[in-house]
């Protein structure tokens, strides 16, 4: 049985990525995988690397857990809006905190290199934007996608990482975004 882990990244409970994510888990569910959803907001953490890498920051339980759920993981989803071209700040802040140095990636002495210890996980981005598709594509080249993407799971190990975007969320009607949570139930079922 497939192990997903669903992330949510948007601190508003209010937000249509509460509503994405909840979706993916009732999709992945009704295929009976074993599918956890955390909503970063729920977590008890401080977002803020405070001393950087120079200094090894205590982790907090809920961090601790979180380590736990990703190593267990098969499948990652982060679902979350782009916001000034990016992700908030508290999932930014998750990241700093716990895709630390030796737990999801460990850098080998005297090499460039480095050793991915997120290897054999595959993972999906599903981002809301107001900005269209194609501009944030032509203009903005996808920054936020591709710092999560690249820079982040990639670099770690996770592959495929693929990405569904919903834009333009300001102008959406009702029907589409019912077509939208259709459309992440469909992705929770075929575990992709």
């Amino acid at each position: 049985m497939k192990k997903i882990l669903v992330i949510n990244g948007h601190p508003d409970k209010a937000s249509f990525c509460f509503a994405l994510a909840e979706h993916y888990k009732k999709g992945a569910d009704t295929r009976g995988a074993e599918c956890h959803l955390i909503h970063l907001i729920d977590l008890q953490f401080n977002p803020i690397l405070i001393n950087g890498y120079r200094v090894v920051s205590e982790l907090e339980p809920d961090l601790l857990n979180m380590q736990i759920e990703i190593l267990r993981a098969d499948h990652l989803v982060f679902v979350y809006p782009s916001w000034w071209g990016t992700y908030p700040a508290l999932l930014k802040g998750f990241i700093d905190r716990v895709f630390l140095p030796n737990f999801a990636f460990k850098y080998r002495k005297n090499s460039p290199f480095w050793d991915k210890l997120l290897e054999g996980k595959t993972a999906r981005l599903i981002v809301t934007m107001d900005t269209p598709k194609w501009y944030n594509f032509l203009v903005y080249h996808r920054p936020g996608i591709n710092s999560m993407k690249r820079a982040v799971l990639e670099f770690c190990g996770a592959k495929p990482v693929k990405t569904t975007t919903f834009s333009p969320l300001k102008t959406s009607t009702d029907v589409i975004r019912k077509r939208w949570l259709d459309e992440v139930h469909d992705l929770g079922q075929s575990r992709l």
